[in-house]
């Protein structure tokens, strides 16, 4: 395989997708603390709770349940599907809701409650999408100033195929589709942020059922992208994530409302 031309679409796809992982977050985190005076430690636990339950325990959870399973879920887009939203919403939720009723206690109120949904939904864009982004981004400029023939010249043929199969995606995949990743950050920081709201608002009007409603959200949102990309264009993917978020979205906003109504 010889190595192609990343496009100048590709290269500014990926580089939108970088602006918004990593900016999106730091403005939101900024006009929050202004527009409402939420507390800068609660974008922190938002971050901290992210990286413990997500990247941490739910992918110790993964490693043993694969490990157990070998194909019999990774074969299988439905199961696949199921596993994979449960465990998300399971981990992530159950951390939202341990952070905020014990850890954010004294402070829990509706703005810190959106600023931890800001740094929850802002480092997953960031560790997530931000640093594949740098990653491409180096690498494509490797790939079309030619530097990439030395990296490759030392390794042996074998090492060589396997590592030009992998960066063949860089000018294989279609340039629009590099935007993707930064569209679909949005729509998670929306769901975050949302989720985060139901959350608090279960835990502070003391009903259960705003926080089930939470996992199930998470649930069916995760649940939705994993079959749709199986099954449709991932334009149509992110559209459909789009609009179950906006919905969401809407649904923590009249929460939130609400809750300033009766403070």
């Amino acid at each position: 395989m010889e190595i192609g031309t990343v496009s100048t679409l590709s290269m500014v796809g990926m580089i939108v997708s970088l602006v918004i992982a990593v900016l999106l977050p730091i403005v939101l985190c900024v006009v929050v603390r202004k527009k409402t005076g939420a507390k800068f430690s609660s974008m922190l636990w938002g971050c901290a709770t992210f990286i413990l339950f997500a990247l941490i325990l739910e992918q110790i959870l993964h490693m043993v349940v694969l490990k157990l399973t070998g194909t019999t879920l990774t074969e299988n887009i439905w199961l696949y599907g199921l596993y994979g939203a449960a465990a998300a919403a399971v981990f992530e939720e159950t951390g939202r809701v341990i952070t905020m009723k014990f850890i954010m206690k004294k402070n829990l109120n509706r703005e810190n409650a959106l600023m931890y949904g800001v740094g929850h939904g802002g480092i997953e864009a960031i560790l997530i999408i931000g640093l594949a982004q740098i990653s491409n981004i180096a690498t494509a400029i490797m790939i079309n100033t030619n530097q990439m023939e030395a990296v490759l010249s030392v390794l042996d043929e074998t090492q060589k195929a396997a590592t030009l199969e992998s960066l063949s995606a860089l000018w294989t995949t279609p340039g629009y589709l590099f935007f993707m990743g930064g569209i679909e950050r949005v729509s998670a920081i929306i769901l975050h942020i949302a989720l985060s709201i139901l959350v608090y608002a279960g835990i502070k009007q003391g009903k259960k059922m705003i926080v089930v409603a939470a996992y199930a959200a998470h649930f069916a949102a995760d649940f939705v992208t994993v079959v749709a990309a199986d099954k449709l264009p991932v334009v149509a993917v992110e559209a459909v994530l789009f609009l179950m978020c906006i919905l969401l979205g809407f649904v923590a906003a009249r929460l939130y409302k609400k809750d300033g109504d009766t403070a």
